[in-house]
């Protein structure tokens, strides 16, 4: 056979419909499709979003129908890509995700400036709603619980240096600053200016530094918090927290925060935001029970969730000194014993566990592999709006897993594999097993005294 060689491509002047090219779709998007369109998804966003465009069009074209910017957010997080631009390039490439969005090959699919365009158009109630609307059919399929549920945060990237950071009184960066202590203490004369050098020297010989959020602050995105990472660093970020049901695995609270609100602050804003949200889902589910790790241990937050009526389970941390009661209100001191009594059960055990797993198991598909963990966009409110729906998109694949078996596009690729694997043992394996039934058909036929050995052989 000849060799083929790569040629130049002259492009045809007319093309016809049957020599375009055709794609089955991807079976999980499909089905991804079929879930939606049963809960009349896109005729609900339609009817939500018509109040923000305009009602008669005057000049330009129209914008993308609102039921295709989400599908493309949830492309994001089913494909484990982090930007926008990413997103668009991926949708623009695939011709299973044009049929997903349900763009043909004659359109254009949206660019990344449009996303950004209607991510701004759009306020945050929008994808709050879209977030509860994901757990209403989740309401109707019989899959939510939420009685019992586990709490946990994690911390998201900012997209932000700390290099850029200013002084907030003065707004002077790390560099002026530095200068102008060498010229308070003597260092260096008025009218003279150091090297960058100089800077880093006497930098690191000072003592007593220290970067405080009340002192400092990112130009770029003020929002963000100066934190300590999961790996050790420290950054600007932005702290996530969930709020997990136990049973179904399915995140019914998830809440960006700053990157210096402490859990203890932030346990019964969550789980108020959980019982909202599981509200606007018609369902009738009430949370009676939450878990958490020990961090989030302190009076005023148990007594706050023992008023909401929530049974808390939260270990409490070893301290040096004993707590002293007598200059505190008494229902403090009771949230905290009764919360005491209940973490030395062995249900409180349980509950430990499962929270453990199931909440790490989200931030690990939310983080890790959805692609949440470094965000490209700047302030609170954006990076809420694009979290939430990666965590509703979370929920989708849930749903999916327990309906049909596939909670991700890859997990196809797992499933075939295993089903290779079966197919490759029982036809290894065959041949000895057949060998095996005749020889115990035979024994038994000789001596039937032996049948209950070879049986239970």
């Amino acid at each position: 056979m000849a060799m083929g060689k790569r040629r130049r491509r002259q492009e045809a002047l007319f093309v016809t419909t049957e020599g375009l090219a055709r794609s089955p779709g991807h079976p999980f998007y499909r089905k991804l499709n079929e879930l939606l369109a049963e809960a009349r998804f896109d005729r609900w966003i339609e009817r939500r979003c018509e109040r923000y465009y305009e009602q008669v069009e005057t000049r330009g074209q129209r914008s993308i129908p609102p039921g295709v910017y989400f599908r493309m957010l949830l492309v994001g997080y089913f494909e484990g890509i982090d930007s926008q631009r990413g997103i668009a390039w991926r949708c623009a490439d695939s011709l299973s995700l044009r049929q997903f969005l349900g763009l043909g090959l004659d359109e254009k699919t949206p660019d990344h400036s449009t996303l950004t365009n209607t991510r701004q158009r759009l306020p945050a109630e929008v994808f709050g709603e879209v977030f509860q609307f994901v757990l209403g059919i989740a309401s109707e399929k019989k899959l939510l619980a939420g009685k019992t549920v586990g709490v946990d945060s994690t911390t998201l990237e900012a997209n932000a240096a700390m290099k850029s950071i200013v002084r907030r009184e003065t707004g002077e960066d790390w560099n002026a600053y530095v200068t102008r202590l060498m010229r308070e203490d003597g260092t260096l004369e008025p009218d003279e200016e150091p090297t960058d050098e100089d800077i880093r020297r006497y930098d690191k010989k000072r003592k007593n530094k220290r970067v405080s959020n009340d002192e400092w602050q990112s130009p770029s995105d003020p929002d963000s918090r100066i934190t300590k990472m999961k790996d050790g660093r420290t950054h600007l970020a932005y702290k996530a927290e969930h709020v997990v049901d136990l049973e179904s695995e399915l995140v019914v609270a998830a809440e960006v925060y700053p990157g210096d609100r402490a859990d203890t602050n932030t346990l019964a804003d969550s789980l108020l935001q959980a019982q909202v949200n599981l509200n606007e889902a018609e369902s009738d589910v009430q949370i009676e029970e939450a878990a958490a790790d020990k961090g989030y241990h302190a009076a005023h937050a148990l007594e706050l969730c023992q008023w909401m009526g929530v049974r808390t389970y939260v270990p409490e941390p070893r301290r040096v000194h004993r707590s002293r009661w007598t200059d505190k209100p008494g229902d403090l001191r009771q949230a905290v014993l009764a919360n005491r009594r209940r973490t030395k059960r062995t249900k409180s055990k349980r509950l430990q566990r499962l929270r453990s797993e199931r909440c790490e198991r989200s931030f690990a598909h939310m983080c890790n592999s959805g692609g949440a963990r470094r965000t490209w966009l700047r302030g609170q409110e954006n990076v809420s709006k694009r979290y939430l729906i990666a965590v509703a998109a979370h929920n989708l694949g849930r749903i999916l897993r327990m309906l049909f078996g596939i909670g991700k596009p890859k997990s196809l690729q797992g499933l075939l594999a295993l089903t290779a694997l079966v197919q490759l043992l029982s036809h290894l394996l065959g041949p000895a097993v057949r060998r095996l039934a005749h020889l115990n058909r035979s024994i038994t036929h000789a001596n039937p005294i032996l049948t209950p050995i070879t049986t239970a052989l």
